[in-house]
This record gives C-alpha cells, sequence and structure tokens, in this order.
C-alpha cells in the first residue's frame, strides 16, 4: 500500500458525492477510483470529480491500485458488492444499512472475518472526537445505564424515488431509523449489556400508499435498559437524544451531525446536581470513518472498534423484527 491508501467508490449517487467530498480530509487515504453499472456513467462522475479511474464494478475491483472501496448504493445491492470486494481482497466501508437482513449480515461478516480484511458499517456519528467522549461519558459517568430516547425523521417531500420503493428496501426504518437502533445498541455495549438479549419489547408504525413504512417507532429491551425510538420520512422530528443512569442525564441537542460535521456539544446532569458542557472539535465524518477503515487495515484487524461485528449483527436483527412487529 502507498502513504495514502487509494479509494474507490462503488456508486455514483448522492452520498458517493458526500463521501468523495469529505474524503480530502482524510489523513490516511485519497480518492483512486469510482465505479458504477454503467462504466460511462462512472466515467463522467470520475471526471467531474477528479478521479483517475472509471469503470464497472468489476473492473474497478479488478484492479490491484485500489486498496479499499466505499459502498454506495441502494441498500439491496449492498451484499452482493461487499461480498465482491471482500473477494478481490479490498477492505471495505459500507453505508448502512449493512444489508436488508440479519442473514446476509452474518454471511458478510462470516466472508470478511475468513478474508482478514476490515469491513465496516458506515454510521458516520461513531467516529471522531465527540463519539469518543460519549462512550467515555457512558462508560465512566453515567452508572448503570436506563434508558436511551433518540430520533431521526425528515420530510423528504413527494412519494417518488428510492425511499418510497419497496424494490429498493425504501423506507424509514432502514434509511435513518437504522441510526437510533444503532445508538441505543452501541451505548448498550459501551454500558457492559449483553447485546445478545436485545429484543423488541413494541413496533407501530404506518405504512404509505406505496407499502413502505413512512413513520414507526419501537421500544427495545437491551438486557434490561430501554430504549424509546422514533423514525420518519414523512415528518421532521428530533435530532436530540437523551442517556440516563443511575448517576446521571446526557443531553445531546443534535446527536447525528450533518455529512459534513461531526456533533460536537452535549450536556452531562448529574444527579447530585453539578452539570457539566461537553464541547469538542468538529470532525469530517466522512473522513472520519474513511480513517478508522484504515487504520483497522493498517494494524492488521478486521473490524473497526467504534463499529463491532457484533452490533452490526444485533441492529440488523433489531431492524428486522421492528420491521416485523407491525
Amino acid at each position: 500500500m502507498t502513504d495514502l491508501a487509494r479509494w474507490a467508490i462503488l456508486g455514483a449517487g448522492g452520498i458517493a458525492l458526500d463521501f468523495l467530498t469529505g474524503l480530502p480530509e482524510s489523513r490516511t487515504g485519497r480518492l483512486h477510483a469510482v465505479a458504477a453499472r454503467d462504466a460511462s456513467r462512472a466515467r463522467a462522475f470520475a471526471d467531474a470529480h477528479g478521479a483517475p479511474v472509471a469503470g464497472t464494478y468489476a473492473d474497478v475491483l479488478a484492479r490491484d491500485d485500489v486498496d479499499a472501496v466505499y459502498v454506495a448504493t441502494v441498500h439491496p445491492a449492498h451484499a452482493d458488492l461487499v461480498h465482491a470486494a471482500l473477494d478481490a481482497g479490498k477492505a471495505v466501508l459500507c453505508e448502512k444499512p449493512l444489508t436488508v437482513t440479519p442473514a446476509d449480515t452474518d454471511a458478510l461478516l462470516a466472508h470478511a472475518a475468513a478474508a482478514g480484511l476490515p469491513l465496516v458499517e458506515a454510521f458516520k456519528y461513531r467516529f471522531g472526537p465527540f463519539a469518543d467522549r460519549v462512550r467515555q461519558v457512558v462508560a465512566e459517568d453515567l452508572g448503570e445505564l436506563q434508558s436511551i430516547e433518540a430520533s431521526f425523521g425528515f420530510a423528504a417531500g413527494t412519494r417518488t424515488g428510492r425511499l418510497f420503493d419497496p424494490a429498493t428496501a425504501g423506507g424509514a426504518i432502514f434509511d435513518v431509523g437504522c441510526y437510533p437502533v444503532s445508538y441505543a445498541v452501541g451505548l448498550a455495549a459501551v454500558a457492559g449489556r449483553d447485546l445478545t438479549a436485545s429484543s423488541v419489547v413494541e413496533a407501530t408504525g404506518l405504512r404509505g400508499d406505496t407499502g413502505v413504512d413512512e413513520t414507526a417507532s419501537v421500544t427495545l429491551d437491551l438486557d434490561g435498559s430501554r430504549a424509546v425510538l422514533h423514525t420518519s420520512i414523512v415528518e421532521d422530528q428530533t435530532s436530540a437524544a437523551r442517556v440516563t443512569g443511575a448517576r446521571g442525564v446526557l443531553e445531546i441537542p443534535d446527536v447525528w451531525g450533518s455529512r459534513s460535521e461531526s456533533p460536537a456539544t452535549a450536556t452531562l446532569r448529574r444527579a447530585d446536581g453539578t452539570t457539566t458542557q461537553i464541547v469538542t472539535p468538529v470532525v469530517q465524518p466522512m473522513a472520519a470513518e474513511a480513517d478508522a477503515v484504515i487504520d483497522a487495515l493498517r494494524a492488521g484487524r478486521t473490524e473497526a472498534p467504534e463499529m463491532s461485528w457484533a452490533e452490526s449483527a444485533v441492529i440488523a436483527r433489531l431492524l428486522d423484527d421492528w420491521l416485523a412487529g407491525f
């Protein structure tokens, strides 16, 4: 590998552009190639954004001068592309959700383990100094984890496109509901909860005319900790989160950040009446998650500590159960 890892983006849509825009802030990698089903579309995208190499997925994955790939396609295409990338010997950062079934997720994790290659699910909020600080607070300051409240919802507008298409695994839960589920699972892991003991207690939701879930809520039991989570693609919801422990409450006004800036502020309110304002540096989250993949690759690890495989497996199961619950 050269000093800077060479990234290929698989996909040429909006999230691919966001990753491309953020990657220059990476300390470990640079953009080298763009791939799409249609080579001409990949070439146009690459020419517009300065990538020297473009081609079909097979063309780009066959190249020896690609070290890592970012899978940025619609959800149902993730599994086949990740398998192909692992077969080609590439480290993989895959957009969330990793797949659309627990079985497919388990198969990808097993493949990455057998290949000895990094595979990281791209929940961008998990990477950087703010995420590290939140994990520290949960581990050291809150005491026994009692509850988590979080939501992610927005009004998408016209009910057209991939978000409202069952064929592309559209719907709120897979698109943005996976964020609060992943948040709750991640904090439960930090708190020492047994993730295998997690389950859906209650699931509610509304499906629209196209058949996808447009708004949904879920209550999770995370080995004794409770999470109450909400999502929508037809209404704006708060991006705040509240984490309650036996010794205090952590309030986060914006838990997700944006595609260009990580979250950076929170308030810790202790049971003894004292308060601490938490402020951390803002980082480019796309670059931060890319760095986590390359750090793992260079260290000979298959997982990034910020996003473990055990958590990805549990998230997949809980999303499946949430969808099946209404």
